[in-house]
C-alpha cells in the first residue's frame, strides 16, 4: 500500500507538484492545504480537494498522513514552513519527474522538487525544500543550498553554488565556478559571469548588482 502524501499550496506550482507524484506513483495524493484563502475549503482542485489550512493537521494525522510537499514559490516561506512542518511530527516528501535526468550520485534533500526536462549531472548536491524546475539544467559538481528556486530553463556551469534561499530567474546562465550568494534574486534572462553577493538583486548582460533584496521579491 502506497503511503499518502498532502501538497501545501493550492495554485500555480502546486499542479506541476501534483503531476510529478501522480507520475512517480511513489504516494496516494490525498488532497492540498491552503493556509491563505480559507473560503477555498472543499474546493476541487487538480483533480483532488483543498482540504483546508494548518487545522487539518492533526486530522491528517490520524488519517495515517504523514508526507507534505510544500508547493510554493516562496523560498524563505518554503524553509520556515518545513521547520514548522517537520515540528508537527510530518516528513518532507520529495518528487523527481520521471523524465528528468539525475546522475546516480546525485544528493537531493528532503522536500526538494525536479521538474520535468531538468538535467542534473555527476557530484551535484541539491539542499533541502529546493525547485529545480522545468528544463533547467545543473552540471557537475555544483552545490545548490536549502531552499533555491531554479526557474525553468536555466543553465548552471559546473561547480556553481547557489546560495541558501536564492531565486535565479528564468533563463538564467551562470558561468562555471561561479558563486552566487543566499538570498539574492538573479533577474530573467541574465548572464552570471562573476560572484553575487548576499541578499542582493541582480540582472542584464553580463549580470550587475542593482540593489538589496527585499523580503517579498521572492
Amino acid at each position: 500500500m502506497k503511503q499518502q502524501l498532502v501538497i501545501w499550496g493550492a495554485a500555480g506550482h502546486a499542479l506541476t507538484v501534483a503531476d510529478i507524484v501522480r507520475l512517480e506513483g511513489k504516494y496516494d495524493l490525498v488532497g492540498f492545504l491552503d493556509d491563505v484563502a480559507s473560503q477555498r475549503c472543499g474546493e476541487a482542485f487538480c483533480g483532488s480537494t483543498i482540504l483546508g489550512g494548518r487545522e487539518q493537521l492533526r486530522e491528517l494525522r490520524e488519517r495515517s498522513v504523514h508526507h507534505i510537499l510544500l508547493g510554493f514559490g516562496d523560498c524563505y516561506a518554503r524553509l520556515e514552513l518545513a521547520d514548522w512542518v517537520r515540528r508537527q511530527g510530518f516528513q518532507l516528501a520529495t518528487a523527481i519527474h520521471p523524465r528528468s535526468v539525475v546522475a546516480s550520485d546525485v544528493q537531493i534533500g528532503p522536500g526538494t522538487v525536479i521538474a520535468a526536462g531538468a538535467v542534473i549531472n555527476a557530484a551535484s548536491r541539491i539542499g533541502e525544500n529546493v525547485i529545480i524546475n522545468t528544463c533547467a539544467s545543473v552540471d557537475h559538481e555544483c552545490l545548490v543550498e536549502d531552499g533555491c528556486h531554479i526557474a525553468p530553463g536555466v543553465h548552471l556551469g559546473g561547480r556553481v553554488t547557489v546560495g541558501k534561499g536564492s531565486w535565479i530567474g528564468i533563463g538564467v546562465t551562470v558561468k562555471d565556478r561561479v558563486r552566487i550568494g543566499a538570498g539574492s534574486i538573479i533577474g530573467v534572462g541574465a548572464v552570471v559571469l562573476h560572484e553575487i553577493p548576499d541578499n542582493v538583486v541582480a540582472y542584464g548582460i553580463p549580470a550587475k548588482v542593482v540593489r538589496k533584496a527585499k523580503m517579498d521579491d521572492g
